[in-house]
């Protein structure tokens, strides 16, 4: 999530020099102190208002006056984590949640160990309130609190006891809370479900990453500071109750409440604890290595557990033996939450998941669909090892985290369905997305530093996730997988119950391996961006081919930069060896010699797209693949490399549009899904620039005569035993002929939408979103009413998710604003809503119209979002798609007025994004008008 800060303006720089210069003239006072806490808080902290500095301190805030208002919008706090005198080692934690009032009451008893005389605690904490707090120290003498001060902006609570705390190994910090249920998703939080019977109810759930274990009781939320936990929940008796760890105690008492003791949980960090209370429905199974596994589900929903059961059932021992580590847990639950913001969390053998991510209805959920929800559970019990059993020091090295799980859930796919083709969709998935954010100049390194929790959110991005994913994958082809899996078993046996930082990881995989990861995976990890690989020259002798090798970085708007070096694992294939030649490129240019190639050969450099680089060829070259990619004997990830390597010439103006929609001509008989993918994608964003010119019917003629073929050869109908990359293909054609508003996909596919509503016909989850599509793109009040009706009959998710989705496609302005309406209404869930205005704004029609709800509904869209990253989708999808000038000046000037935490960066590469688009209409809309005039033609 974390992503950066916007840099002051000169004026704002000049103010904050003055501010610091007053701020010296009182001391032990920090301004950035000031500005970031409440006032009374602050008058208390330091006891100016009884001091003999009184007068100068009031002096002080009268000159502040005028400063602090036009600092304080955009200057975060200081940053300090919190101090080491005091730490943890366990908990013993009590929760009464009130589902009714929305409130709950908590105690806690913190073992602590005191390494020098304080007279206060500071502690993390926000939106609780502590009635009462006590040190025991030696089991003798006790210590009253005689003050509490919360700084809401630090997100710290000062515990004051009046007199100074002893040294002491053997204390205890026993407290008293009570906090809201909020409606935020974060926290300690409701979550809103309903009955058989349509009643209303909530259930009270925890989201704790990254920092939010302090909304839910008072603790030193850092990931270092690890600690065990012995939970306790008092719940309605006809309500389930769960944690990390199972229970030990069930005990029912008064007015009909139980309590549940649950066993004590092994040292982990405070971000990956977890409670849940509700109604729910379970499968369970036991994995071959003996963990009981249990899928929670909505009620009545049990079945649809089932597929996510088989898939733990088998990630658990599969695992084992990858890691050489035995899950060190007795269970291992995973849960459906109707209100969530992210997808999935990882809580230590309690993994929380959206509805959509986990349950499998096997009339009502798409193809794609189960192959994400085999993914994502990868994902999540990969993190029982990578980040739970091993955890990062600081949000610094999240990516530790992200990034491994992203690479290893697909090791884990692969395993389990080879049938899906998982490592090909990955560069698409993954490789691509990282290296299209990664080319901005508002991009990040991997490794980023951060402080305020406010920034920590900013990095859960395509960086942290898609490029870790990404640099790891190529790291493991250039170690091997036998020396890849020993290093990792060294580092968790090493590491174990303990936190790391990324260089613990390259020396433990380094030894395994005896190769320099750490010299090489530096430039990868410390460096924003990534080079690409040119051939400078391509000279045919008597035994082979010579290049000549030259990296420069690889930057989305072409400029250039001689000074960025990367170690470069290189390898190279030919027509006649999948493996030519391998080198490292750890300088600006090196000669190769490819032996035993024609001058009519073609050479492949980065096969398999591994590398985490661009390529760019010679015209000459590029020729030499026309053919071997018109009979398909260039292997998939590398008819899709060489695409998608050109495309992004194109954005970058190294290559002209009409260049890469010629080489896509050879394409026309592609019969892979993931390279089509690729296609499509490209596409799409050339369509979205094209849709601020009059240029959209005439590209739309050429999408449908490009994709019309490859549709006439899958049909509508899936055929006996067709694969399964066959079914995604289907679904991904017949949904870009509809975009392309093809009249005779559209009519057919509203034509099987009324067969299968009328109970006629089923219509196959995988095209149901292309048919919901076509029918919307024309729909009348009618129609709009319709398909909200059957937005309201579903109680499936999923379904729900495709309906409201949809929406966005209505090309009458009239209806668009009604779904924006729609939107932000009761029936649609929070974590929904984001993605039902983002459908409206990649709508050409709808593109200012979400704009400017935006601008209306800031208040409403901050208080619900601010620090998450629903927030920065929100404001990616509402801003990235222009292409213009003026309106990058005006979403610049938007965003410096009004304050959308935690988006400074998003905010930055969504300008940059604008300017980057107006550049690649004005470089190429003339070649792109004529050669769509010549195709219209023909």
């Amino acid at each position: 999530m974390i992503r950066g800060v916007i840099k002051s303006s000169r004026l704002k720089f000049v103010q904050l020099s003055k501010l610091r210069q007053i701020s010296g003239k009182i001391r032990h006072f920090s301004a950035s102190r000031f500005i970031s806490s409440d006032f009374a808080h602050t008058q208390k902290d330091y006891k100016l208002s009884k001091c003999a500095g009184s007068i100068q301190f009031r002096k002080f805030s009268s000159s502040l006056k005028l400063l602090t208002s036009s600092v304080k919008a955009t200057m975060k706090p200081e940053f300090e984590r919190l101090p080491k005198y005091v730490t943890p080692s366990h908990y013993e934690l009590q929760l009464q949640p009130d589902l009714v009032n929305f409130v709950f009451a908590g105690t806690s008893k913190t073992s602590i160990k005191i390494s020098h005389e304080t007279d206060k605690i500071t502690l993390n904490s926000v939106d609780l309130k502590i009635q009462k707090a006590i040190v025991r120290c030696d089991g003798t003498s006790i210590f009253e609190s005689i003050e509490t001060i919360y700084l809401p902006e630090s997100e710290v609570v000062n515990i004051l006891f009046g007199k100074q705390l002893p040294v002491t190994q053997n204390a205890v910090l026993e407290l008293e809370f009570t906090g809201e249920l909020n409606d935020k998703m974060k926290g300690f939080y409701r979550s809103k479900y309903f009955t058989s019977t349509g009643e209303e109810r909530f259930a009270g759930v925890t989201q704790f990453e990254a920092t939010d274990a302090r909304r839910c009781f008072p603790c030193w939320d850092e990931p270092a500071i690890k600690a065990t936990f012995d939970i306790t929940l008092i719940i309605p008796q006809d309500r389930v109750g769960l944690s990390n760890m199972p229970v030990v105690k069930e005990e029912n008492l008064d007015n009909n409440l139980k309590l549940l003791k649950f066993d004590r949980s092994p040292i982990m960090s405070t971000y990956l604890v977890a409670v849940v209370v509700g109604e729910y429905d379970y499968v369970e199974a036991r994995s071959d290595d003996g963990v009981l596994v249990r899928v929670y589900t909505p009620v009545g929903k049990k079945e649809q557990g089932q597929f996510a059961l088989e898939v733990t059932t088998k990630v658990l021992p599969y695992y084992k033996d990858y890691f050489q580590i035995a899950y060190p847990l007795p269970k291992m639950d995973l849960i459906t939450i109707s209100d969530f913001s992210a997808g999935a969390m990882e809580n230590w053998g309690l993994v929380t998941y959206r509805e959509t991510m986990v349950l499998v209805d096997p009339e009502n959920t798409s193809l794609i669909r189960k192959q994400s929800i085999a993914l994502i559970v990868g994902h999540e019990i990969a993190h029982q090892w990578f980040g739970n059993l091993v955890t990062m020091e600081w949000w610094t090295d999240l990516w530790l985290n992200e990034g491994y799980a992203s690479f290893v859930e697909f090791l884990c796919v692969n395993h389990l369905f080879p049938e899906y083709d998982i490592w090909t969709q990955f560069v698409t998935d993954m490789y691509t997305p990282a290296l299209d954010a990664d080319c901005l100049n508002n991009s990040h390194p991997i490794e980023v530093p951060v402080g305020h929790p406010s920034e920590i959110d900013e990095i859960f991005d395509e960086i942290s996730y898609n490029k870790g994913a990404s640099v790891i994958r190529m790291l493991h082809h250039y170690l091997g997988d036998e020396d890849f899996r020993k290093g990792m078993n060294h580092y968790l046996t090493k590491y174990q119950y303990q936190n790391t930082v990324t260089e613990n990881l390259w020396s433990s995989l380094e030894q395994a391996s005896s190769k320099p990861v750490t010299d090489i995976m530096r430039t990868w990890i410390k460096k924003m961006g990534f080079p690409v690989v040119k051939i400078t020259k391509n000279v045919q002798e008597k035994n082979g081919r010579r290049l000549t090798l030259e990296q420069t970085k690889f930057t989305a708007d072409g400029s250039i930069d001689d000074k960025s070096l990367w170690m470069i694992p290189i390898n190279i294939s030919t027509a006649k060896s999948a493996n030519a030649y391998t080198t490292v490129l750890d300088k600006k240019e090196m000669e190769v010699l490819i032996e035993g190639v024609t001058d009519k050969d073609w050479i492949k450099i980065n096969p398999d797209t591994i590398g985490y680089y661009r390529t760019q060829y010679p015209s000459q070259m590029l020729e030499q693949f026309i053919p071997a990619i018109k009979n398909m004997s260039l292997p998939p990830l590398d008819r899709l490399g060489l695409h998608d390597d050109l495309f992004a010439l194109v954005q970058n103006g190294s290559s002209s549009t009409v260049d890469s929609l010629k080489l896509i001509d050879a394409y026309r008989s592609e019969n892979n899904y993931t390279v089509w993918s690729s296609i499509a994608t490209s596409l799409s964003k050339l369509k979205n620039i094209l849709s601020h010119t009059d240029l959209s019917d005439q590209f739309n003629s050429y999408g449908i005569q490009l994709f019309g073929p490859i549709a006439q050869q899958l049909g509508w109908d899936a055929k006996s035993k067709e694969s399964h990359l066959d079914t995604l293909l289907r679904s991904l054609v017949i949904s870009r002929l509809v975009s392309f508003n093809c009249q005779q996909t559209c009519d057919e596919a509203k034509r099987r939408f009324y067969l299968h509503k009328e109970g006629k016909q089923t219509l196959p989850a995988d095209l149901r979103m292309a048919c919901y599509r076509a029918l919307l793109q024309s729909a009348n009040t009618e129609v709009y009413e319709e398909m909200l009706n059957l937005y309201r009959a579903t109680d499936l998710h999923e379904e729900k998710d495709r309906i409201s989705r949809a929406l966005g496609s209505i090309k009458d302005f009239k209806l668009l604003q009604k779904v924006l309406q729609f939107a932000m209404s009761d029936e649609v869930r929070a974590q929904d809503a984001v993605f039902v205005i983002a459908s409206v704004a990649i709508n050409p029609i709808g593109r200012d119209l979400s704009w400017k709800f935006l601008a209306e509904n800031q208040k409403v869209l901050v208080d619900q979002y601010q620090g998450g990253f629903l927030l920065t989708r929100l404001v990616k999808h509402l801003t990235e798609n222009f292409a213009s000038a003026e309106k990058a000046l005006e979403v610049e000037n938007f965003f410096k007025t009004n304050h959308f935490p935690g988006t400074e960066r998003t905010v930055q590469q969504s300008i940059e994004t604008i300017k980057l688009n107006a550049a690649w209409l004005k470089r190429d809309l003339a070649n792109i008008k004529e050669f769509l005039k010549i195709r219209e033609i023909f």
